[in-house]
């Protein structure tokens, strides 16, 4: 297996942020890469031109399938006095998989200083039930994490309850010391959350999802990440869903909207 340290390690890089790499086959999800590993790719390139800025926002859109060799090519939009607009976008042999704009912005003085994201009641990761019990049935691409149920229900459970809690981190050691990209490559391992209301299986994809990240320099203890996902809508096939990422603290770091197609 391709470790998340490895993959980084062995980019190919080019000039200008460009950066080409083949996809494992130990990080796709289906036909498609991992999406949370696509946007980490995608924020790894447009880090080049953001002249050492803290990322604040990602937005990406999953265009198509993203498979085998891969390019990333970053450009920059605009470059203020305190901030940059990035777009990257990630091309394979069939064309554009997905695009995504980074906005990275320094830290400013205001007179608002707050957070209203209080932490849920978690508990010990090491001491909570793994989420993927049959161990046949995970999709491939989560063996890369430590994902540990906190509550909630698994996919296909006909629960009439859209929300799951659970701790997450790297099974990669050496992604535990934490940056912005490795945090962004974990926050999209859980499964939609709407799926744990359905009775039969069903296939389902992320189109569009955007993540705030709420601290300079994101960190954790142990490696773990404290997340919770809820679904809001389901309506004609999509569902819209909010997601907000804690350190082990219980400290807001990152927070999020995703658009996923439901086909069950």
């Amino acid at each position: 297996m391709t470790t998340y340290s490895q993959l980084f390690a062995e980019l190919k890089r080019g000039d200008a942020g460009r950066v080409e790499t083949g996809i494992p086959e130990s990080w796709m999800q289906g036909r498609t890469t991992y999406g949370g590993l696509t946007a980490a790719l995608c924020l790894e390139s447009a880090k080049t031109l953001a002249d050492d800025m803290p990322i604040r926002s990602a937005q990406v859109a999953f265009v198509g399938p993203v498979a085998g060799d891969v390019v990333i090519s970053p450009r920059l939009l605009r470059r203020g006095k305190n901030t940059a607009f990035i777009a990257v976008d990630m091309v394979t042999e069939l064309g554009i998989a997905a695009s995504c704009i980074f906005t990275f912005g320094v830290s400013r003085q205001s007179s608002l200083q707050f957070e209203n994201l209080p932490v849920p009641e978690a508990g010990d990761p090491d001491k909570l039930p793994a989420f993927f019990r049959d161990d046949r049935r995970r999709p491939k691409f989560t063996r890369n994490f430590n994902i540990r149920l906190v509550s909630g229900t698994p996919p296909i459970s006909g629960t009439d309850d859209p929300n799951i809690c659970l701790w997450l981190r790297h099974v990669d050691e050496a992604a535990h010391a934490s940056d912005a990209v490795a945090l962004l490559a974990l926050a999209d391992a859980p499964p939609p959350a709407a799926l744990s209301m359905l009775t039969v299986p069903g296939p389902a994809s992320s189109m569009t999802w955007m993540a705030e990240f709420l601290t300079d320099d994101p960190m954790t203890t142990d490696g773990w990440w404290l997340l919770k996902s809820s679904a809001e809508t389901a309506i004609d096939g999509y569902s819209s869903q909010a997601m907000t990422v804690w350190n082990r603290d219980g400290a807001p770091v990152m927070a999020g909207r995703q658009t996923v197609a439901i086909f069950g």
